[in-house]
């Protein structure tokens, strides 16, 4: 028989519902929560300890200075000389694996408003520097081309302090400027030396941010920069038209309703109305029988929400109004994909709470539980962390675990082994363990199934935020910090990739559309289902339910 309430319920579905409230009030969940008297007073903030699972109070004095400790501390020897970070993630990806470095050294500029030379993390960047500065290093030059880790990790950041349009006009202005393209007659052996780097940084950044291009005002940067270089060879027109061309297709596919939230169906959970004459897991049941197809067609969803959701939006997430910038912040809300990437999550949870509570017989109930059991364990096996967790939660949401008849009817061994697995204690170190594996088989594999890697997407966002948090964007001498926003370029670039896996399962569109559209309960509804389903056990289940009873079906 299961657990009684089973006591990490509530931690379950808070660390699998945090990044929701990451953007109500900032207060990101992992099985703690500090108490109104544990808050921290005076602008403090909460970090992470190294050991992962106790807060420690960070003054807002000491964050200036905390990525210079970290830089120190951070790196933690476990098992084989494995690194990991503060957030116990493990650094799977290098500067090294995530761009083949050129030859080319930096850029031949000195470090403007009085700036050590100081050691560097890229070839030529920085620890910290000025904004201007860290620009330069952008620009290419006949001679120098940025590390495209480099390029990923300044372009994801500098929205904290620039807006993307007024980025790339500065560039384009340099650019102009240092290769001397205003002049009347250009050096046509300098511009065929500059042009295929000027082309190569404008397709990474096009591919990788294109959300920046939205404005017809870069746009017109663009024309403008490759007009002036045109004429000297023909061969740059025809590369900027490809490149337009393929902006431009991207964009469409964006406006054009094709991203996650155009297959949302029924987000709004409704309210138990009546008891019903037939159990929706029977449509289910009769749609997709085999727990294994179910966990593919989970896994086919997640990775087309995923592919929507562009790195930028793991930064304008947490961004704030930069204290040096103009009196406006660099963004509004411009996270579409990865609140509808979160709404997801909850549906899912809903839904798997949803199909148990509804049968009225407790053998069809426990049926559906180890239905549920078995799509979890197929979804950890192909990598689906995401599914898995959401699964777990559902099926610990309070109306669920009430159910003790129904548990008692099922095989719960291999459910408490999933539930090891994605424990929340020690920071989730379980399920990080599992995840690191399942990063290594991405990295050594020899099929297309072998590749996915869908992480438990809230505790991603926590360790982002804890991140961000942690460090402070802006030294105390106004430079950037950009020893911590190549941190974040790390974790947010190994998302990239795992995003990027095409999916080797097809899609069913029967059960898609069912994942997507079938009808589920609001809490309350989940609730009175559970009642209706097993009678109450204690005077506060009977005062709910006759209160549910009352306001949801209009009885006394």
């Amino acid at each position: 028989m299961r657990a009684s309430s089973y006591s990490k319920n509530d931690e379950y579905f808070e660390a699998a519902s945090c990044f929701l409230e990451l953007f109500l009030d900032k207060w990101p969940y992992s099985g703690w929560r500090p108490t109104p008297e544990q808050e921290p007073q005076g602008g403090s903030s909460w970090l992470y300890s190294q050991e992962g699972d106790t807060p420690t109070e960070v003054s807002p004095e000491d964050r200036s200075h905390s990525c210079q400790h970290g830089r120190d501390s951070a790196l933690r020897t476990t098992g084989a000389g494995e690194e990991r970070d503060p957030t116990g993630m493990p650094r799977t990806l290098n500067t090294s694996d995530m761009v083949t470095p050129g030859s080319l050294g930096p850029p031949p500029t000195e470090p403007t408003d009085g700036e050590p030379a100081g050691q560097s993390l890229l070839d030529g960047a920085p620890l910290s520097a000025s904004l201007d500065t860290l620009i330069q290093h952008l620009v290419p030059t006949t001679d120098y081309y940025p590390e495209k880790a480099y390029i990923f990790t300044f372009l994801l950041s500098s929205r904290l302090f620039i807006e993307p349009q007024e980025l790339l006009a500065r560039v384009c202005h340099l650019c102009i400027e240092q290769q001397q393209l205003d002049q009347p007659v250009l050096d046509k052996a300098r511009v065929q030396k500059f042009g295929p780097k000027l082309l190569q940084l404008l397709a990474e950044w096009t591919e990788t941010f294109p959300r920046d291009f939205q404005e017809e005002s870069t746009i017109g940067h663009l024309k403008d920069v490759m007009g002036r270089i045109a004429p000297c060879d023909e061969a740059y027109r025809k590369r900027m038209h490809q490149l337009l061309q393929a902006l431009h297709q991207k964009l469409a596919a964006q406006g054009q309703g094709q991203g996650p939230e155009a297959v949302l169906g029924a987000d709004k959970p409704i309210s138990y109305r009546t008891k019903p004459p037939a159990s929706i897991h029977r449509e289910l049941l009769g749609i997709c029988s085999d727990p294994y197809t179910l966990a593919q067609q989970l896994t086919h969803v997640e990775l087309e929400r995923l592919r929507h959701i562009g790195p930028e939006e793991f930064v304008q997430a947490f961004v704030n109004k930069d204290p040096l910038a103009s009196t406006k912040p660099c963004f509004s809300e411009k996270t579409t994909n990865l609140e509808a990437y979160v709404k997801w999550f909850n549906r899912l949870c809903y839904l798997v709470a949803t199909e148990i509570c509804m049968p009225a017989k407790k053998k069809q109930r426990a049926q559906v539980v180890e239905f549920f059991i078995d799509v979890a364990r197929e979804c950890f096996n192909i990598g689906n962390f995401n599914s898995l967790m959401a699964i777990i939660s559902g099926m610990n949401m309070s109306p669920v675990s009430r159910l003790k008849k129904t548990w008692a009817k099922v095989k719960t061994a291999k459910f408490f082994i999933l539930e090891h697995q994605m424990d929340p204690t020690g920071n989730f170190c379980n399920y990080r363990t599992a995840l690191r594996g399942a990063a290594h088989r991405s990295l050594t594999a020899h099929s297309s199934r072998e590749k996915i890697v869908i992480p438990f997407f809230s505790l991603l966002i926590k360790d982002i935020y804890f991140l961000n948090e942690g460090c402070a964007n802006r030294l105390p001498n106004g430079h950037v910090n950009f020893e911590k926003f190549l941190e974040l370029a790390k974790q947010v670039g190994e998302f990239i990739t795992w995003k990027q896996v095409e999916c080797p399962f097809e899609q069913d569109p029967s059960i898609t559309h069912y994942l997507h559209t079938a009808p589920i309960f609001s809490e309350d509804g989940l609730y009175l289902a559970s009642y209706e389903s097993e009678s109450p056990e204690n005077q506060t289940e009977k005062e709910r339910w006759k209160s549910l009873r009352s306001s949801i079906l209009g009885k006394t």
